[in-house]
């Protein structure tokens, strides 16, 4: 064996290769090395056979408790039925093959391990067939071994259990040469940082992760090979660091007595502490001479737009345009009117009313008539909008800019790296400014603050005179009485001069329908991977579809709401249609908007104190947080109802008492992150199990993360190339392919 390339089929047969392969994707000796123990077992340590749930494929360690062999009833031969416990709860193994052999084998009080798919049989768990391993008198060496030491436990499948892979790992570690061959040359971290952190070489860790003595010397492996996860990933991100601060950027500094100080000096209320201090760093990044990459977060309602207007006034004073990416046709026509309101007769150049320094702010979205359009555009070429907003349509090729100085992409998780690419690069002769702003941070948000590239600021608080936002779980199935109450308090809001929301999944009508998500065929629903968590098989919400804006309108008409004045507004509706409803809502013309998500983001109506969420269950944290931002927004109280039908103790209840219990999103994130985790960090994938990252964890392992940035940045900038720490180039090549590599230069 030469190294940790070596093929697995050469090691360990092909056979075993193959499978390994199949199941996992592990090709080489060090991808099986790196296959990682998810647990360690001792002999006289039994499984809590409680905690397993229906579905998985697990590995247990039990004893023999009954064995029991009979007749089957549908055809001919015998079943074996074998009660294993582990003192407190028992779990049934099953045999249809082999029934004799086992029968033999499984005495009462054996111990052994027993690895299978958990399924329900009349009430009982059980494990159809299980693939067994004894430890007894017939395995008498190895059971003396396996006594005095940890027994790891492997991720696994129903084709590859926990010790086929225990077997192949031990044909490595067997070898005489003990891992020697991986020596200095191989360890991707420097001699001088693992002394630094008392860290141990690179095949010490992994002889000691898969053979522990005890689980100390696991956890000193496990530490080192963090630290492998997270320098390597740490020194990618400091090359990509590296080649930005290279790129070139034209420079936006303040120009006294511009629109800027025009801007500020007619706004009527105070920036809190965090605005003024985001709005200096900001205003610094723009001085510079290369690209500022910041990301702006804060909780819904902190005041991230006044912001984003600031960065944009810099730029224009400075001669140069901002563009702003919205989601959604509502929330850029929202901006676009926010903004106009916002500067007032600066936002007016050219037009009746319009002080004599002044800009203009353009329209685009896909919708805009022929006409409109074509202003819009000119005004985007010529550089008579200083600000352009706009949804995917500024994306396409007929768009273009006098010249693009600030990007600015809110909600930047409802974007793909490619679409934020093709807007950035309709600057002309240098790299625009791009400056994200999310609310409440989800997964790959915060995943990327703390392993990524992006500066960061962040607004923790609130503008003076926002009110308090009330939060209850309305359980409908075991308490209807619940939901007619929560209807009452919709009416009583109204009879008071107020306004509310109702939010649904979907709209209706849709052939597949899929929780959470506005499915009228636009990008923004295509390339919105992370706007909600579907409810699982397993969290006990409803077997139904979820419900519908179209079907749920007419009932709360002729029901509950009848003689309130209702407006439905829905993705699927045209242009007009929705502006014309949302206008009307915030007009006041309306009690009460029924919708779907796409009220998510940006919509700002004072006046409406209530929220109404139906299926609350088949929304995801993050999303359900900035739904409720949507009321409470005014002087008076906000109510938020999250409807559900999910049992008590499911993991759904659970996830809406969590947000029901708080109103710190930066909290809901950590809760978000937890659930969902990071997300391939280098990848394309926004939420879901991590693939670059097998030990390394956002949420316990934040120090961890923040020493090896330190370290791989000192030696990034020591020397870029790696010309002098071989190993290390060699575990970024191997982690990053083609795509990841595209990835990160697009991000």
């Amino acid at each position: 064996m030469a190294s940790l390339e070596e093929p697995l089929r050469t090691v360990v047969g092909g056979k075993a290769a193959t499978r390994l392969e199949q199941a996992f994707g592990l090709r080489t000796t060090g991808d099986l090395l790196r296959h990682y123990p998810r647990r360690y077992a001792q002999r006289g340590e039994l499984t809590d056979l409680a905690s397993l749930r229906e579905g998985e494929h697990v590995t247990v360690f039990a004893q023999v408790a009954k064995v029991t062999m009979r007749p089957m009833r549908a055809r001919r031969g015998r079943l074996l039925e074998v009660t294993v416990t582990d003192g407190n709860a028992t779990l049934a193994l099953t045999f249809f093959n082999k029934v004799e052999f086992w029968g033999r084998q499984l005495s009462p009080g054996r111990h052994g391990m027993f690895a299978g798919k958990v399924s329900t049989f009349k009430g009982r768990r059980q494990l159809a067939h299980p693939e067994c391993k004894l430890l007894g008198a017939d395995d008498a060496a190895r059971a003396a071994e396996l006594a005095s030491e940890l027994i790891p436990v492997y991720p696994a499948t129903k084709d590859v259990s926990s010790w086929d892979i225990e077997k192949c790992v031990r044909v490595i570690l067997d070898d005489p040469a003990d891992l020697a061959w991986i020596g200095e040359a191989g360890d991707p971290l420097p001699a001088a940082l693992r002394e630094r952190y008392q860290l141990d070489g690179l095949a010490a860790a992994l002889r000691s992760i898969h053979r522990p003595a005890d689980l100390a010397e696991a956890s000193r492996a496990r530490t080192r090979l963090k630290w492998d996860e997270a320098f390597v990933l740490q020194a990618v991100l400091a090359q990509r660091r590296l080649a930005a601060s290279a790129l070139p950027a034209t420079a936006r500094p303040q120009v006294a007595g511009g629109l800027l100080d025009a801007f500020d000096a007619r706004l009527p209320f105070r920036l809190t502490k965090g605005q003024q201090d985001a709005g200096v760093t900001i205003g610094a990044d723009l001085a510079r001479d290369h690209p500022m990459h910041r990301l702006l977060q804060g909780e819904v309602g902190s005041g991230k737009t006044v912001i984003a207007v600031r960065a944009m006034l810099q730029v224009i004073d400075a001669g140069g345009q901002a563009a702003l990416l919205a989601p959604t046709e509502v929330l850029a026509h929202q901006h676009c009117r926010s903004i106009t309101e916002l500067l007032g007769p600066f936002g007016q150049a050219g037009r009746l009313g319009g002080a004599e320094q002044a800009t203009r702010v353009a329209l685009l979205t896909g919708s805009l008539g022929a006409a409109a359009r074509r202003e819009a555009l000119l005004d985007a070429a010529s550089g008579a909008a200083g600000i352009v907003v706009g949804t995917h349509a500024l994306l396409t090729e007929h768009v273009q800019f006098a010249d693009l100085g600030l990007l600015v992409i809110d909600e930047q998780h409802r974007f793909g790296v490619e679409q934020r690419d093709a807007l950035r690069e309709k600057a002309r002769d240098a790299r625009p400014h791009v400056l994200v702003m999310t609310a409440t941070p989800i997964p790959r948000t915060v995943a990327m603050t703390v392993y990524g590239d992006l500066d960061t600021s962040t607004l923790t608080e609130l503008p003076a005179g926002r009110a308090p936002i009330a939060t209850h779980v309305v359980p409908a199935a075991s308490k209807p009485h619940y939901l007619a109450r929560a209807w009452e308090r919709v009416r009583e809001e109204v009879g008071n001069g107020r306004q509310a929301y109702v939010v649904c999944p979907r709209i209706g009508g849709e052939e597949t329908p899929r929780p959470g998500r506005e499915t009228n065929g636009s990008p923004a629903a295509a390339d919105d991977p992370e706007a909600v968590v579907g409810v699982d098989e397993d969290e006990g919400g409803p077997g139904r579809a979820p419900l519908a804006v179209l079907d749920l309108a007419p009932a709360l008409a002729e029901g509950p709401l009848a003689g309130l004045r209702l407006r439905v507004l829905h993705g699927r509706l045209p242009t007009e249609e929705k502006d014309t409803a949302m206008r009307a809502f915030a007009a006041g013309l309306a009690d009460v908007l029924i919708a779907t998500t796409v009220v998510e983001v940006g919509v700002d109506v004072p006046n409406a104190t209530a929220m109404v969420i139906m299926d609350a269950d088949r929304f995801g944290v993050s999303q359900l947080h900035q739904l409720r931002g949507r009321v409470g927004r005014g002087k008076e109280p906000g109510l938020c109802l999250l409807v559900t039908e999910a049992p008590e103790g499911s993991r759904a209840r659970e996830r809406l008492a969590a947000v029901a219990s708080t109103l710190d999103g930066f909290q809901l994130s950590e809760l978000d992150l937890e659930q969902r985790r990071e997300g391939d960090v280098l990848g394309a994938a926004q939420s879901g199990r991590k693939k670059s990252l097998k030990l390394l964890t956002l949420l316990t392992d934040r120090d961890l993360i923040g020493h090896a940035r330190e370290e791989a940045t000192a030696v990034v900038e020591s020397d870029p190339d790696l010309a002098g720490h071989p190993a290390l180039a060699a575990a970024i090549g191997s982690l990053l392919d083609e795509e990841q590599a595209e990835f990160l230069e697009k991000a």
